[in-house]
């Protein structure tokens, strides 16, 4: 079986309905235990009941943590375009994508960031990401740097803190230009602690990443209030994406994520992986479905926490590994 026979594109991209949702959730589902080995082995070694799988509910989820001990791939795939490594922040070393094929990618985060914003040519883009800079191989740099290309002002770029950034940010304010600052967290309270003047009203802060042991974590509404007051804007948006996806959702106001048609989240219970927990309010463990992640896995428990509330998402917090139940089924898998 290859990729043409389990979905095209067109059929991703083009669901509108939970109907067509969980059709092609099921068909993904099936391909992807059929030929990705490190999926396969945890479906089995969980017990999984492959040939009774028909509802989204019965779908495992792959912890996460695989990424970093097992190249979670179409076990038949000979050429990798491109391989994403995670920020390496955590204690046992890096995740790594091994991306087939970058056109799903780009269609999934070009039409996602359409979906929620506009074109990207309408803005110009400041990208404040220093650690992933220097690391490198950063699925969200890659990302960034796309739309920097389709951006219409040749001033979108990579940037530093300092004054030559705040020197454009005031340039652009007064020529009235539509400007997005994607920036991990702890670029932007640097921004705003090295030049406390600064104000640009208009301007759209996008801040995602956390503070990559560079500062300590802060909870988003606090980190939001502070970062509205520091440069004198009323909204902060955020995205939520990780390494091991090929899709992102966004959150426009106060930390509430939506998600594009083809990526769906499902919380289950903090004590155990295999049940389901959509109670608003609650909080659970955040498994994601992302069905533009066909060449890998599309059904991922993340080490996230996140409650419902009655507009969407909240990212509350993150496991610590003590917390994690059943997640450590697969790590000692060769």
């Amino acid at each position: 079986m290859n990729t043409a026979e389990c979905i095209s594109q067109e059929e991703i991209f083009g669901i509108a309905s939970d109907k067509e949702f969980l059709s092609a959730a099921l068909r993904v589902f099936h391909y992807q235990y059929a030929v990705c080995q490190p999926y396969q082995q945890y479906c089995d070694h969980i017990h999984c009941n492959v040939k009774k799988v028909t509802r989204l509910e019965q779908i495992p989820f792959l912890p996460i943590q695989l990424f970093k001990s097992h190249q979670v791939i179409n076990s038949a795939e000979k050429k990798v375009e491109k391989v994403f490594k995670s920020s390496g922040t955590g204690a046992i070393g890096r995740s790594e994508h091994h991306v087939v094929d970058l056109s799903w990618y780009e269609k999934s985060f070009l039409l996602g960031f359409q979906l929620f914003h506009d074109h990207p040519n309408e803005y110009t883009f400041i990208a404040l990401l220093p650690s992933y800079m220097e690391q490198g191989d950063s699925s969200l740099v890659y990302m960034v740097q796309k739309l920097v290309e389709l951006s219409a002002d040749a001033r979108s770029g990579f940037y530093n803190v300092n004054e030559q950034v705040v020197t454009l940010l005031n340039s652009l304010e007064e020529e009235k230009k539509k400007t997005m600052v994607i920036g991990v967290t702890y670029a932007l309270l640097d921004l705003i602690d090295n030049f406390p003047s600064l104000r640009i009203p208009s301007l759209h802060i996008m801040e995602t990443g956390g503070m990559k042991g560079r500062r300590k974590e802060l909870p988003k509404n606090q980190l939001h209030q502070l970062l509205k007051e520091g440069l004198g804007v009323d909204t902060v948006y955020s995205e939520y994406g990780m390494t091991e996806l090929l899709s992102q959702g966004y959150s426009k106001r106060d930390g509430v994520f939506q998600f594009p048609p083809w990526m769906k989240i499902i919380l289950r219970e903090s004590n155990d992986p295999f049940s389901w927990q959509q109670k608003i309010g609650k909080a659970g463990g955040v498994n994601v479905i992302d069905l533009a992640n066909v060449h890998s896995c599309s059904f991922i428990a993340t080490q996230d926490l996140g409650k419902w509330n009655d507009t969407g998402l909240q990212i509350v917090g993150r496991f610590d590994h003590s917390d994690i139940r059943g997640c450590n089924l697969m790590m000692d898998l060769n």
